[in-house]
């Protein structure tokens, strides 16, 4: 009897072990397959032009700021290049628009054209994280050749390129010269965002069914788990602070989720220190 009964909890250990293990395998795999289809933008195009182009590489998206950085290349016509150095044989300078926070990106004359940071505006609301999107103006660029009065305007060709982690990136062409960049967060990044808020919901549940079952008396009252309570408690935030695009304060995820997540565990807490204190009263 004995046997059979040792049998029985070792079937349902490993049972439940291979449950859990196939849980976690099917989380990775899909996960793995929602990742899969990040869409990709066309690489850096260094291939020189009849008209100047300017070369655009995404870097990284402020959502609080509504800011774009961005990399900025010059990739100048062969006239304005020295063939035998590889510089420039004149001043050069961009104009980007929408205007970038440096004004005249400036390539000087005996030098070679170098990548320069500068950010753009990508309009956004941020408080509705995830869902989230963000879109430039029309880019559109100008290229200032020569110094002085000799100075003259040519309109330049823009290239986007770059990806930014964990967001989509569409380039749509407005017209022949003019690009906007719209940016939309990616599946599997909402993917590991509802996880989180599954994990966050899961936590005040399991705590107020061990409360309710305990004040009940259907469940021996347990001194340590007044600990696992305030463990709980003090998890939330770094739960919420790892979430991918770090939601500004006061974001529907907070109203909607997290401040529901603490009243619910302190409610929790609140019953079982009842249960605690009938259960040393007695």
């Amino acid at each position: 009897m004995q046997d059979d009964r040792r049998l029985r909890s070792r079937l349902r250990l490993t049972s439940s072990l291979a449950i859990v293990g196939l849980i976690y395998v099917a989380s990775l795999v899909g996960y793995w397959w929602v990742s899969s289809s990040y869409p990709g933008q066309p690489p850096f195009d260094p291939t020189p032009a009849a008209q100047p182009v300017v070369s655009v590489d995404l870097d990284t998206l402020h959502t609080a700021n509504n800011e774009l950085e961005i990399g900025v290349l010059l990739i100048a016509p062969e006239q304005f290049v020295d063939r035998e150095l590889g510089v420039l044989n004149t001043d050069v300078a961009v104009r980007l628009y929408p205007w970038v926070d440096l004004g005249e990106l400036k390539f000087p004359k005996g030098q070679t054209p170098a990548s320069i940071t500068a950010t753009i505006e990508a309009h956004g609301d941020a408080d509705r994280w995830p869902f989230d999107t963000y879109t430039t103006k029309p880019i559109t660029a100008d290229v200032l050749v020569g110094s002085g009065d000799d100075r003259r305007v040519l309109p330049a060709e823009v290239r986007i390129s770059g990806q930014i982690e964990g967001w989509n990136v569409e380039v749509h062409q407005t017209d022949a010269s003019a690009s906007v960049i719209t940016l939309s967060r990616h599946r599997g990044t909402l993917a590991f965002d509802l996880g989180i808020c599954l994990v966050l919901i899961a936590l005040p549940a399991m705590a107020l069914v061990v409360a309710i079952e305990t004040i009940r008396g259907k469940r021996q009252f347990l001194p340590p788990l007044c600990t696992w309570f305030a463990a709980m408690l003090f998890a939330v935030v770094p739960l919420r602070n790892i979430l991918p695009g770090a939601p500004p304060p006061g974001a529907w995820i907070d109203q909607a989720v997290v401040l529901w997540v603490l009243i619910a565990l302190v409610s929790a807490m609140g019953i079982y220190i009842t249960a605690w204190y009938k259960y040393f009263k007695q």
